[in-house]
């Protein structure tokens, strides 16, 4: 059986990396005492398959996470317990939010998402600059970058990859050592995921961001491209654990 569960990521633990998340939740697994299906070979390893990753520093609503449960232990789990036998395994600042019941068949999260809805704050700018950046970029044909791939530099046109950005509207000074302005953009995350740190690098002036939180990820309805809905959502509409 599987299981696509969504966690929050907030606070302190939000400088983890995606690799030590990744051990998080195998320990968190393995003290809950659920009973996750193994790889066959030489080493075995547990069956547990992560979304994006999440650069370092930001916060989320919404991560996903992919676990094979073993079909001849599972009798006795509870899956409406989930969320909550596992948040109790979980250090301050993650949480268990959501689980439901995934078809085998369906796409893994590396495959299925395919943009993610950020709240970035920006300082030491006022908001009349930041709403003329995002302006400009959203008004211009391409927005060009220049990265440094395996020792080459390599340019890559953004504006492709960003769905939406708005100027949501100041925040207040304690939230930003004297304040800053707030923006909520969607950004595609296929053919590449556009990072965070490239779109305000690219904006003229550049913004210097503060603090990131993902909102959504989202996928596309297979029937309706316009449609888009949460990995959640795209594997199941039984939900075992839903908050």
């Amino acid at each position: 059986m599987r299981v696509r569960i969504c966690f929050t990521k907030h606070g302190k633990v939000r400088f983890t990396s995606h690799r030590d998340v990744a051990r998080i939740f195998q320990r968190a697994l393995r003290r809950a005492g659920l009973p996750v299906a193994y790889s066959q070979g030489f080493s075995p390893r547990p069956k547990i398959a992560f979304g994006l990753a999440l650069s370092t520093g930001h916060s989320s609503d919404a991560e996903y996470l992919d676990i094979d449960l073993d079909p001849e232990r599972i009798n006795g789990i509870e899956m409406g317990d989930l969320p909550a036998r596992l948040t109790n395994e979980l250090p301050q600042g993650m949480a268990v939010t959501a689980a439901v019941a995934v078809d085998r068949q369906t796409a893994s999260l590396q495959q299925a998402v395919t943009s993610c809805t950020w709240q970035i704050d920006v300082v030491d700018i006022d908001a009349d600059t930041v709403a003329s950046a995002v302006a400009r970029a959203l008004a211009a044909e391409s927005l060009v970058a220049t990265r440094e791939r395996k020792g080459r530099k390599v340019v890559d046109d953004l504006r492709p990859g960003v769905l939406s950005l708005d100027v949501e509207g100041p925040i207040e000074a304690e939230q930003a050592n004297g304040g800053g302005v707030r923006l909520i953009a969607e950004l595609a995350t296929q053919p590449r995921a556009l990072r965070v740190s490239e779109l305000l690098g690219a904006l003229d002036p550049p913004l210097i961001e503060h603090r990131v939180l993902r909102l959504h990820q989202w996928t596309m309805n297979e029937t309706d491209d316009r449609q888009r809905s949460s990995p959640l959502d795209a594997a199941s509409s039984t939900p075992v654990g839903a908050t």
